[in-house]
């Protein structure tokens, strides 16, 4: 964080300051339902819709149209789906747990399984000794040198925006998250096993009713669509110019927030579809706060508001920062390594 904010934060006091947003985090169970019912509802209008679509003989195109605010109520779900995974959406534990069930299986995601890695994700964020686990597999500068040409080549794949955007998120939706791996615990592959069993049941209702072609022109598209909009918010919300990595010793975790955790400013209905995830420099503050306080901790709090947003425009730059520059304590394109004589 820049030395303005770091003064600002010594000021309040870190203690003050978690006893500020500590009142975000007790979830209020009608806005959760309210945000159920607004979204979920839709969801599936829209899915019989695109079903209805497709029976009549309309052109795919219009059926690919209706998948795009489709897929934007599907990124909302998993966001729900998130909270669900830190308990933060119902006060009641047994709620979450199956509500993140059931939307976990709307976004084919299996609960346990990615609530696992995601906990490592919040419990090593900014760690430069701890990599690889749910977040964005990130090199450093000098790893990058030492590496072999197939590990670089392997490395500038999974970098490259397209490969990113385009192949990942289908990896991820339709293979990775099907496969109980090995040493992830026992709770992590049942959910992949329910989650597998209940997403089969889907496809063989929806195959004897309307027809497979027909389940898959409609799922599909809105499955890629979502997963693709997600994989791009997991990556801005870490992966910026001035983020934050240290060695796991030296590693401040009101700066993992604060400085490697983006606020990333979105326009307003767009900021309404990804559930406020873009304030995610208060969510790495205190995961336990749900979606539907975010904004009111944000308003509430003037410290919070003195960190510099990422606008949408400045996010695009985020998709040419490969390499973390350990000098110079920023992430840097491969260009920008190469003519600093280190690649």
């Amino acid at each position: 964080m820049s030395d303005h904010l770091r003064a600002k934060v010594e000021k309040m006091g870190r203690s003050d300051l978690g006893r500020a947003i500590a009142p975000f985090s007790n979830p209020d169970t009608r806005r959760a339902l309210w945000q159920l019912a607004n979204t979920v509802v839709p969801y599936f209008g829209l899915l019989a819709l695109m079903v209805f679509s497709r029976l009549q003989g309309w052109p795919y195109p219009v059926t690919l149209a209706l998948a795009v605010p489709a897929a934007g109520l599907s990124v909302r779900i998993f966001i729900f789906f998130h909270d669900c995974c830190h308990d933060s959406f119902f006060a009641s534990r047994r709620a979450n747990r199956i509500v993140g069930y059931l939307t976990g299986i709307l976004t084919f995601t299996p609960f346990d399984a990615w609530r696992r890695s995601h906990n490592t994700h919040h419990a090593t964020a900014g760690d430069l000794d701890n990599r690889g686990t749910g977040d964005i597999w990130t090199m450093t500068v000098a790893e990058y040198r030492r590496a072999s040409m197939l590990k670089r080549l392997c490395y500038r794949l999974v970098r490259n925006p397209f490969f990113l955007l385009l192949v990942v998120p289908g990896w991820l939706a339709m293979i990775a998250y099907r496969i109980p791996w090995p040493g992830q615990g026992r709770a992590a592959t049942v959910s992949v096993m329910i989650t597998n069993l209940a997403l089969g049941g889907i496809f063989a209702a929806m195959a004897l009713t309307v027809g497979w072609r027909t389940y898959l022109l409609v799922q599909v598209p809105v499955v890629l669509i979502a997963w693709s909009c997600g994989v791009w918010l997991f990556y801005v919300q870490h992966q910026y110019e001035d983020t934050y990595w240290m060695p796991g010793d030296q590693r401040d975790p009101v700066e993992v927030a604060l400085r490697g955790s983006s606020y990333y400013k979105l326009p307003r209905i767009l900021q309404w579809f990804t559930g406020n995830i873009g304030l995610h420099h208060i969510h790495h503050l205190r995961p336990r706060i749900p979606n539907y306080h975010l904004q009111s901790c944000q308003d509430s709090i003037p410290l919070l508001q003195t960190v510099k947003p990422l606008t949408f425009r400045r996010s695009l730059r985020s998709a040419s920062l490969d390499l973390w520059d350990e000098r110079h304590g920023k992430l840097v394109g491969f260009g920008a390594a190469r003519l600093d004589g280190m690649c």
